[in-house]
């Protein structure tokens, strides 16, 4: 419509010759301005009286869990409160950009820097009113996403396609830092007032939680952000009744949208400062609190799903305490004397991988191998690169499963006209979907290769590969000769592979079900020394302790773990992005302090492998987990330091010392 919903929404497209001519030109559109109703406050919005902007209700999306019944559950002991969370910026290398390039036959080449590309040409080829055969999305090199390129390039993508048709000539299309800002997604805001009732020795026998996530003018993937923030709410802890009601409220404010975490970094900041505020009340050690109530093999979620296999939450939490020496360490809050003081915090984590039930659609994922005459082989998946090693990833598993050498496997650059559709490269999905997919195509080309071995060494069993070489007992034949006969021999050595996941349910009345088919299991320690004086919060030592299932690439994981967790940090401590009446007033990096590679401490990473059966050599996902606890381990080691207790992120300088 003709309603600008937000500042920094677009409301015309200016084309020419350089960018200084075209912000000349945009310069001189006079456009009229009638100001309407406005409401910036997501509590506010939802109220009736509130001016509406999406709906009856202002509501995009609302969601119910059930369990059991929370008013007949027998607490001793009861603790709540409520928490608050601002936005994060995703703080990619670069901003928003495009190139469309249009073509002889009338279709369009879209170059840009994307999570999505499949999301892009869909979008595009509507923009054009054309199939998707005569749309081509190519990713170029992406320094990182962390969510802020999977829904909004389609938009960006879309504006430089328009153009391109329209002009007949390429167009580029790059965003300034400050349109980033103002115009692309970000984390949700989140507002949680939760309940946890227990019994004197420390069972949780109760959980209530409201959740609101303030999604900003537009939807975009609001909904699903919420649903596994809905899914999470009662965190990694078995409790026999759970009620949880959750929202996603429209705000005339930038669009929110994917963010590493998606939707659980809020609510786990809420639940884990109130788990150690529930250990306080006990009078008991926070983390035998968390070992009482963690989530067992056998036991069950907040959606009532039995958990039977690949879970390493209580290895997490034993390796972190040990590598930080947490019972030595560990004390009660105190008036300790001095300017500075230290302090110890946890905080436990449960993280559903993929999209789930929310996303079902998307449970699947093609991929393409082939190998080549002189050995070499090529992978084909939908999937991106952008700087987190799903290259590498995926051509080991490729490498092990046909026993090529690894330098031999090479992935083809993610062209939609050439790659097949994989899914979204979101959700730490890309492991355990595309790695088993590629799996799946190498081990109907391996059972042909196989085949050719024993012909050539005429001997029968079970065919290895080691250093380059097919072996069957004490005889052996080069990977290369091998490759070699089954051209000679006309063996088929390429297969498409495809993986799909089946069963997972949520129930929309109750939230009961299956949401996801596996989780990954995190505990995060702080340790912290407080300025009392400034208000300071500097992270001496961070442990991070994750089971993956298996690590496909131990340095890669160790890497995933350490930016997650300085990305943790700065969503902690100094990441704050103000917005004044809908006015954003600190959109660039000398107002919105992310941490640099000074401000990160010694950041210790923990591998736990509970191997997953149905997982490529056991893997699950892990690229968003690193982040989702590290706040409330950072939270709750100033309140160990200080006795004080901040229940807003982030723990700016002004807030710690005026608490």
């Amino acid at each position: 419509g003709n309603i600008a919903k937000f500042q920094g929404q677009a409301v015309g497209l200016v084309a020419a010759e350089d960018p200084a001519t075209a912000r000349r030109a945009a310069s001189m559109v006079k456009i009229k301005y009638k100001e309407l109703p406005a409401v910036f406050d997501a509590l506010e919005a939802m109220k009736k009286k509130s001016p509406k902007i999406y709906g009856k209700d202002n509501i995009f999306k609302k969601f119910t869990v059930k369990k059991g019944d929370i008013k007949k559950a027998r607490a001793e002991i009861e603790v709540e409160d409520t928490f608050t969370t601002n936005y994060q910026v995703h703080a990619y290398l670069e901003t928003q950009g495009a190139i469309a390039v249009p073509r002889d036959d009338g279709g369009m080449d879209v170059y840009g820097s994307m999570q999505c590309p499949f999301y892009v040409q869909d979008a595009v080829a509507k923009v054009l009113g054309e199939t998707y055969n005569k749309v081509t999305i190519i990713q170029q090199t992406t320094g990182g996403a962390f969510g802020g390129k999977e829904d909004v390039p389609s938009i960006v993508c879309g504006h430089a396609a328009m153009l391109a048709r329209l002009t007949g000539r390429p167009v580029k299309l790059i965003y300034s830092r400050e349109e980033d800002f103002q115009s692309m997604s970000k984390r949700h805001p989140g507002w949680a007032r939760i309940k946890y009732g227990a019994t004197k020795k420390g069972k949780i026998v109760s959980c209530r939680v409201k959740y609101v996530l303030d999604g900003g003018a537009f939807a975009t993937l609001s909904p699903i952000v919420l649903w596994r923030g809905t899914v999470h709410a009662s965190g990694p802890y078995e409790i026999d009744n759970v009620l949880i009601e959750t929202y996603a409220a429209a705000t005339n404010k930038v669009p929110c949208g994917a963010y590493r975490g998606f939707g659980q970094p809020q609510i786990s900041f809420a639940n884990e400062s109130l788990i150690d505020m529930l250990a306080g009340k006990l009078n008991m050690d926070p983390s035998r609190l968390r070992e009482i109530n963690a989530i067992k093999k056998g036991g069950t979620t907040a959606t009532n799903q039995k958990i039977t296999e690949s879970i390493g939450l209580l290895k997490t939490l034993a390796l972190a305490k040990k590598s930080v020496g947490w019972s030595k360490k560990w004390k009660k809050p105190s008036l300790k004397k001095g300017i500075k003081k230290y302090g110890i915090g946890m905080a436990s984590s449960i993280y559903g991988v993929g999209l789930g039930a929310g996303g079902q659609h998307l449970a699947k994922s093609g991929s393409f191998v082939q190998i080549e005459p002189d050995g070499s082989a090529l992978i084909a998946v939908g999937n991106t690169e952008m700087g987190q090693g799903a290259r590498t990833v995926l051509s080991q598993i490729a490498a092990e499963t046909l026993g090529a050498p690894y330098e031999l496997v090479d992935m083809m650059p993610t062209d939609t006209s050439r790659v097949p559709d994989s899914g979204p490269t979101v959700a730490s999905r890309t492991t355990v979907m595309s790695g088993t997919s590629v799996m799946n195509a190498c081990k109907v080309i391996r059972a042909r290769i196989d085949k050719v071995v024993r012909k050539e060494l005429k001997v029968k069993g079970k065919v290895l590969s080691e250093n380059g070489f097919y072996k069957i007992g004490n005889k052996k034949a080069p990977y290369a000769e091998i490759i070699a006969r089954c051209w000679a021999e006309r063996v088929h050595l390429s297969h498409a592979g495809w993986f799909r996941v089946e069963g997972t349910t949520f129930g929309e009345k109750d939230g009961q079900g299956d949401p996801y088919f596996v989780y990954t299991w995190s505990t995060m320690i702080a340790e912290v020394e407080v300025d009392t004086e400034t208000g300071l919060v500097e992270v001496l030592n961070f442990v991070s302790a994750h089971d993956i299932g298996k690590a496909i690439n131990p340095r890669e994981v160790e890497g995933q773990i350490q930016g997650g967790g300085l990305q943790g940090i700065g969503y902690a401590l100094s990441e704050n992005l103000v917005i004044d009446n809908g006015r954003m007033m600190n959109p660039n990096f000398t107002g919105y302090i992310i941490p640099t590679i000074e401000d990160s401490p010694d950041i210790k990473p923990i591998i736990v492998e509970e191997k997953y059966p149905k997982g490529p050599y056991g893997a699950k996902g892990l690229g968003e987990p690193p982040l989702i606890c590290a706040a409330p381990a950072i939270a709750n080691a100033v309140y160990n330091a200080t006795g004080k207790r901040i229940k807003d992120l982030p723990l700016i300088p002004e807030r710690v010392k005026c608490a």
